[in-house]
Order: structure tokens, then C-alpha cells, then sequence
């Protein structure tokens, strides 16, 4: 497998690919990256140059016997240098003998332009491409996927698995940075329209937990759930994945993490570009004038008609023509009319200003409908999120479609965030974080969360300093580059405030996993980090997998490997006569997934199915050899689900 990229994507997804699912990989970056300390993987913390000294090792051993190297350079080194991704680099990384290729540089028009490149090299080879632009995204899939199935009908493709698979890092990381700051947690999972959660439930000591199928986890012995690393304490066993129903009951005292759906009611559409809310047009003060003004007009009608006695509506009618002077004096009438006339001129002289008031306030309205809000005067329960690049415009995305109250802190005037942020009415503060009184303005003391996003770390870790110090229980959460250094402020953060919630999480990080399982031909629905181990789900076709295909659900499930959870019925249309078993979730059928299958229900090759995994499990459930040691890691909501 090849990887090119220009950051710290492909680095970790070189090291996924290695460490967990054993795979050869060459890796291709800029001649400057050599220079450049690679991330931290892993509970031991090996560089990603240690993990290419292993590829190294295994490439020579391949080499030596023979056997062609998949995805070797020429030279026969996995680490490669080049500029640009250009057709020599791609043909000397071994791009026409390789499986997959994954492009994970920064830049969109690199990507699309060494994609269409190597599908003309390799029509067989499943491409992965990193693009922030979705709607672009989605063309250049549908056209790399038509050029390779015209490929492979000139020759003897048959059965070719050539795949394009688009996605975005920070498509894939927003999932889980939402949900850390808006739940405390990024265990979440979104599939078929639903959003599905995690909960880690702790029972009261001596309580054996309750067994089943939405069972996941037990947690550590010491039930803290905290993150900290397994077997960083005395006595932490570390959580047990996908347990039995024997586990589950022996697990006395033991939290446990079980799936739920979470169930919205959709939010209310933010108003249209350039539409101003009749409520906006005046201040809370000028609407309480202009209602002064109308009682005391109605008021000076209804004595016109008391004390003259003609009729209400011709009452009503003089008095607008004495308000506005247009009426003739009221010489030799009663007393009481020129009285009235008088004091309806006098109100006259007194509307005028707040009209006038009226016009200017919609005016500066009117104009302000186009330029940045700011936080109202008594917000409160926000989420303050800071930065507005590519990682804080999908996360603002994602809190606006949970109606979540939101204010931007951006420094940079020019930010591609902030047209999303004036076209969904997001109160925005600008200015640098690291300036006295930006954070204020952004109403921290009142503010439900922080989400620090930008690219600097040091900015990050600067702000959730400064807000921690405004509010010692402030839920932070922090984008951080470095593990090593994330896992330092963790720790340093909950030690200084054990009560507050803080997380720190790279977005490399979240999204290498999803990458790394477009690679490896399958579909990555979300993955859920349960301590410092994760489980993934994914969708997984039954046919030519012996351990699923002919088995009942209960016969496929393997503790602590993998476990079926949902069957997919619209890729499952064409499937036979249904038995017995089968007409227990024939009512949801319309659904799309069926969550509540029957331990019963007999598998069968037509069948799709969600299964939940853990890394080791899912590579040996595809046929892939396991390695020695898995590279642990917290992963986030990948592609949705294709019927």
C-alpha cells in the first residue's frame, strides 16, 4: 500500500496500516518532512520512522525470496521523498503493482491530480483521496470509479476491486469534537439517519451488570473511565471489548458501556441569507416608545369622543389630523376640543424623533444583516469555539444542526469559516485569543464549553489555561498535534482540576482509522474509543466470510473480536423466502437498519450486515493476518451508510 501526504495524516495512517493490520506500506512525503519530528502512535509510543524500519525489514525479507514487493519504492525503501506526486514518484512508489493508495496531502488540487494519474496507471487500484470540498468530492468518485470500470471492461477485469473513496479528515473529526464538548464524550456513532451513543453506565457496588447485546464493554476494575492508559495503575486489567454474557454477569462492580440511540427533534432552519427577523428591527427600547405612542393616541381619541360626543371612528380620524398638524384650529369650539388639539400636536412634536429613531435603527439593521454578530448581552450555555479553519467550520456545521448555541472567537478576518458563520447568524468575536478580554467578550464565564481547534497548539493550550482560570469547571477540549504532549496536558489539566471534564484529541489521529479502512476495501461507519482501546463499527458484506455466512447471529458472535449488531435490509432486497426467525423484524424492515435481530436468524451471503469490532477482530474477520501488537487510538464517525 502506498500513503502520500505532506502532514500528519500520513504519517499515522502509515503507521495504522503497519501496526494494526500488518500491511507493507511505502510512504511518500516532501523532501522537508524528513526534518520533521513525525506524530507519536501508540501505547509505546514508537515514531512512525520506527514502524517503516519494520516495513523496511519485512520489504528486504519479501525481496530476498523472490516474491514481487507490493507498494516497495525502486531503491527498496518504504520511506520515500518527492515534491509533488507526480506520474515518475507514483510509478517508482510501485503504484501499478500496488492495492490501495491513499492521498492525504493538504492541498485538494494535489490530490485530484495524482487520483486521476494513478487510476491511469493502475485501474485496479482502490484510490482514497483527502478532499475538503464535498460537492467536488463527490464528482471526482463517481468519475475515478467510471474510469476504472471502463478499464476493466477492455480487458479481463472481471471482479475487480477497484474503488474511489473520498473523505475528509475534518468531516471525520467533527463528529467526535462536537460530541466531546457538548456531552463530555466522543463515543458517538452515526449511521441510516440515527445517532447512536455510547453510555457508560456504573453500577452500585455489589450490582452484577445486566447482559445483552447492547453490552460493548466492561470497563477497567477501577472503573474511572478516565482515558488514562492500561496498566498505568495498580490493578488496572484494562476494559474488556465485546464481553459474553458469562463476562457480563461475573462483572461484579463493573461500569459498562452500552449503545443507545439518541432521538432530536430537527432544528429549526437559521433564516435566510440577507433575511432580517421583524424583532430585530427595533430595540427592546424603541418598541416600548413607539407602544407609548400609540396609547397616547388612542387615549386622546377616546376623550375627543367623551367630551365632543361625535363618533368613535371620526374621533380617532381628527385626532391623526391634530397629531400631524394637518387640521384646521379648533377656533370657537369647547374649551375641551382645543384642549385635546393641543396636547394631540404636542405628542405630534414627540413622534417625530421616534421615528425618526425607527428609520435609522432599521436602516443600521438592514445593513448589519451582511457583517458579524455579536454575543448578546445575557447568553449563556454556549459553546465558545475557537478557530474557523477547515476543522472549526465542520464543527460549527455540526453545533448549529444540533441547535446548539454557538460563539466564534477567530483571529484571522480572512478565515473561510467565518462566511458559514454570517450565513447561520453565529455570533462571532474577533480577535487573538491570546489578548486580554477576546475570551471575555466571547462570554467564557457563562459558557457551557470550550472547543479549541485552531492549528497552534500553543494557542490551544494558552486559552484552555485562561478560560480554566475564569471557570475551574469549564468542559475543555482541546486539538492537539502531538500525543506525547496531549497526553501531558491531560494529565497535568485533570490533576489540577479533577472535577472538570478535559479532553484533548488530534484530528490525525481521529481520522487515520477511517482512512486506514477505505484502504482495506471495507466501510468504517464510526468507531468508539472505550478507555485507551476502541471499537469499530463498520458494514460488513457476509458472503465469502465462513465465520458469518450459514451462522445465526448468536453462532458468528466471537467475544472480544466481533459481534453482529444490525442487518442492513436494503442491500439485503433480493434475499430468499423468509423463515420463521425472519418474521420477528419483518416490521422493520422500512428502516433501512434492524437493530433487534434474533439470536435465531441464520446469516446468508445476500446479507449486509453492522457489526461491531474490535481492530484485531475486524482484520482477521477479512482475512488479514493479525500483527503482533495493535496500535491503539480514538477514531471518529466515518462515511455514512449506503444502503
Amino acid at each position: 500500500m502506498v500513503v502520500c501526504g505532506d502532514d500528519g495524516l500520513a504519517h499515522r495512517l502509515a503507521a495504522e496500516l503497519r501496526g494494526v493490520y500488518g500491511e507493507q506500506v511505502t510512504l511518500v512525503v516532501p523532501p522537508s518532512e524528513r526534518s520533521v519530528r513525525p506524530p507519536v502512535v501508540g501505547r509505546a509510543r514508537a515514531t512512525t520512522a520506527a514502524l517503516l524500519d519494520r516495513v523496511s525489514a519485512a520489504v528486504n525479507r519479501a525481496g530476498g525470496n523472490g516474491e514481487p514487493v507490493v507498494g516497495a519504492p525502486v531503491a527498496g525503501a518504504p520511506f520515500m521523498e518527492a515534491t509533488e506526486p507526480n506520474e515518475a514518484v507514483l510509478a517508482a512508489a510501485g503504484v501499478e503493482r500496488a492495492a490501495a493508495l491513499a492521498l492525504v496531502y493538504d492541498d485538494d488540487e494535489t490530490n485530484i491530480r495524482a487520483a486521476l494519474t494513478a487510476r491511469r496507471l493502475n485501474p485496479r487500484l482502490r484510490l482514497v483521496l483527502r478532499l475538503y470540498n464535498r460537492r467536488l468530492g463527490q464528482h471526482i468518485e463517481e468519475l475515478l470509479d467510471q474510469a476504472a470500470a471502463l478499464a476493466a471492461g477492455d480487458g479481463d477485469g472481471a471482479g475487480v476491486d477497484a474503488s474511489t473513496t473520498v473523505l475528509s479528515d475534518a468531516d471525520t473529526a467533527a463528529p467526535a469534537l462536537v460530541a466531546t464538548a457538548v456531552a463530555g464524550t466522543s463515543k458517538v456513532v452515526q449511521t441510516d439517519g440515527l445517532l447512536l451513543r455510547a453510555v457508560e453506565r456504573t453500577p452500585r457496588p455489589g450490582q452484577v451488570a445486566e447482559p445483552g447485546l447492547a453490552t460493548l464493554a466492561l470497563l477497567s476494575p477501577t472503573g474511572n473511565g478516565s482515558g488514562v492508559p492500561e496498566g498505568s495503575g495498580p490493578g488496572d486489567e484494562g476494559p474488556s471489548l465485546l464481553p459474553d454474557a458469562e463476562a457480563v454477569r461475573g462483572a461484579t462492580g463493573r461500569g459498562t458501556v452500552v449503545l443507545e440511540q439518541v432521538s432530536y427533534a430537527g432544528p429549526s432552519l437559521p433564516p435566510a441569507r440577507g433575511a432580517v427577523p421583524f424583532a430585530s428591527l427595533f430595540s427592546r427600547r424603541l418598541r416600548w416608545s413607539l407602544a407609548g405612542m400609540v396609547a397616547c393616541v388612542v387615549a386622546l381619541a377616546v376623550a375627543l369622543w367623551l367630551v365632543t360626543g361625535i363618533h368613535p371612528l371620526k374621533a380617532f380620524y381628527l385626532t391623526l389630523l391634530d397629531l400631524f398638524a394637518i387640521d384646521d384650529p379648533a377656533i370657537g369650539a369647547s374649551v375641551g376640543r382645543q384642549i385635546l388639539q393641543l396636547l394631540s400636536g404636542l405628542v405630534g412634536l414627540l413622534l417625530l424623533p421616534v421615528l425618526l429613531a425607527a428609520v435609522l435603527e432599521a436602516l443600521g439593521t438592514f445593513r448589519s444583516a451582511s457583517a458579524l454578530r455579536k454575543p448578546p448581552r445575557g447568553m449563556g450555555g454556549h459553546v465558545v469555539l475557537l478557530g474557523l479553519g477547515k476543522i472549526g467550520t465542520r464543527v460549527l456545521t455540526r453545533l448549529r444542526e444540533l441547535s446548539i448555541p454557538v460563539v466564534c472567537v477567530e483571529s484571522d478576518p480572512e478565515a473561510r469559516g467565518l462566511a458559514t458563520a454570517r450565513r447561520l447568524r453565529v455570533p462571532v468575536v474577533l480577535g487573538d485569543v491570546t489578548q486580554e478580554g477576546v475570551l471575555e467578550a466571547a462570554k467564557i464565564h457563562r459558557a457551557h464549553a470550550l472547543l479549541a481547534v485552531t492549528s497552534a497548539d500553543t494557542t490551544n493550550l494558552e486559552a484552555a489555561l485562561y478560560a480554566r482560570s475564569v471557570r475551574p469547571d469549564l468542559r475543555v477540549v482541546l486539538r492537539l498535534y502531538d500525543d506525547d504532549f496531549s497526553t501531558a496536558v491531560y494529565r497535568t489539566l485533570r490533576a489540577a482540576h479533577p472535577r472538570a471534564s478535559t479532553r484533548s484529541r488530534s484530528v490525525s489521529h481521529l481520522a487515520a482509522p477511517a482512512f486506514a479502512g477505505a484502504m482495506m476495501g471495507r466501510q468504517i461507519l464510526g468507531a468508539i474509543p472505550v478507555e485507551r482501546r476502541v471499537l469499530l463499527f463498520a458494514a460488513v458484506e457476509v458472503a465469502g466470510h465462513p465465520q458469518l455466512e450459514g451462522k445465526t447471529v448468536a453462532e458468528a458472535f466471537r467475544a472480544g473480536s466481533w459481534r453482529v449488531l444490525a442487518l442492513d435490509t436494503g442491500a439485503s432486497a433480493g434475499r430468499r423466502e423468509e423463515s420463521a426467525a425472519e418474521e420477528a423484524y419483518e416490521d422493520g424492515r422500512n428502516s433501512g437498519l434492524v437493530w433487534d435481530l434474533p439470536d435465531a436468524y441464520v446469516l446468508s451471503g445476500t446479507d449486509r450486515v453492522v457489526l461491531a469490532a474490535t481492530r484485531r477482530g475486524l482484520a482477521e474477520l477479512l482475512g488479514r493476518r493479525p500483527p503482533e501488537r495493535a496500535v491503539p487510538g480514538a477514531t471518529a464517525p466515518g462515511r455514512p451508510l449506503r444502503p
